[in-house]
């Protein structure tokens, strides 16, 4: 589908959707089951937190299959599953939507290592993975994939292979990217110029961050990536704030005003699609929404 790539040509600034993990707990999911089972056997709550997202001003909504590939799949004992939790996912999104916006159904990592990365997965079997995952995807109705949360560019340019050669969906490919001594990295080692460098080379059509980090350390990684990749749409899913581990659990902190604050900045930045990652909620997409609806800014600009 071309719609998505044409709005974003088109130089509008879209607004995607936030947390599913988060509002799945709030739901109800529990500790060591399968958040991919409930398209399944809570179809219902799946499709009611895309239609919050959408509610709350989301152009774009994700799926409910980021551990939908065999491996992830298969600790759960339901490794068989990949096709039905996948297109159920994305079916339900799109019921969701409707001609709304779009689904970009979520793809994250296996949780291997390849060999050459220091682990025993070959690049072929991640291939492989992503192949019957993001199949599925396109099946059950998906606008795009979006592979999120990478840290190892040959495991993201297998994804992305894998998606180009089997499905005609446009391609996001975001990584995710903690500070330290030598500024933004992923847990293997890469920094954002060479993240976006990698995706594009692989035939990404739209790359960014998500996760690792709140909004204001987007701007820096935004710029980064701006700076290597000028010409390419860049999405952005921040957390709600640093993660903060307070009585006995996780949460996150940072308000949807705050996080709202810093939209004209992460557009003047170069962000083309603005959304939330872990502790985000519909309230803090709809500040974003709001934000964005005061921005004057374009791609690139700085």
């Amino acid at each position: 589908m071309s719609g998505l790539l044409e709005r974003i040509a088109g130089r509008e600034i879209l607004v995607s959707d936030g947390a599913m993990g988060t509002f799945l707990q709030a739901k109800g999911l529990q500790q060591g089951e399968c958040p991919e089972a409930w398209c399944i056997s809570h179809p219902d709550v799946v499709k009611e937190i895309a239609e919050a997202y959408i509610n709350a001003g989301s152009n774009i909504v994700g799926t409910n299959s980021f551990g939908g590939t065999w491996y992830k799949l298969k600790e759960f004992g339901l490794g068989d599953k990949v096709a039905e939790f996948n297109a159920a996912a994305a079916r339900l999104a799109k019921e969701a939507m409707d001609d709304k916006g779009f689904v970009a159904a979520a793809v994250g990592p296996t949780g291997q290592i390849v060999a050459n990365e220091g682990g025993t997965a070959s690049e072929q079997e991640l291939y492989n993975a992503f192949k019957d995952q993001v199949i599925a995807l396109e099946q059950g109705g998906a606008d795009a994939l979006c592979i999120e949360t990478m840290s190892s560019v040959i495991e993201a340019s297998q994804a992305i292979r894998a998606a180009k050669e089997n499905t005609n969906l446009p391609i996001i490919c975001t990584f995710t990217f903690e500070p330290g001594a030598r500024g933004f990295r992923t847990m293997m080692g890469v920094d954002p110029s060479r993240a976006a460098q990698e995706a594009v080379a692989a035939g990404a059509d739209i790359i960014g961050a998500n996760c690792g980090n709140g909004i204001a350390d987007m701007i820096e990684i935004t710029k980064a990536m701006r700076a290597t990749a000028p010409d390419m749409p860049i999405l952005i899913h921040a957390n709600a704030g640093m993660p903060i581990f307070e009585n006995g659990r996780t949460v996150f902190k940072e308000t949807p005003e705050a996080m709202a604050g810093y939209v004209a900045k992460l557009i003047a930045a170069g962000a083309g699609i603005i959304g939330g990652c872990c502790g985000t909620t519909p309230e803090h997409i709809a500040a974003i929404a709001e934000a964005l609806q005061g921005a004057r800014s374009t791609f690139g600009k700085s």
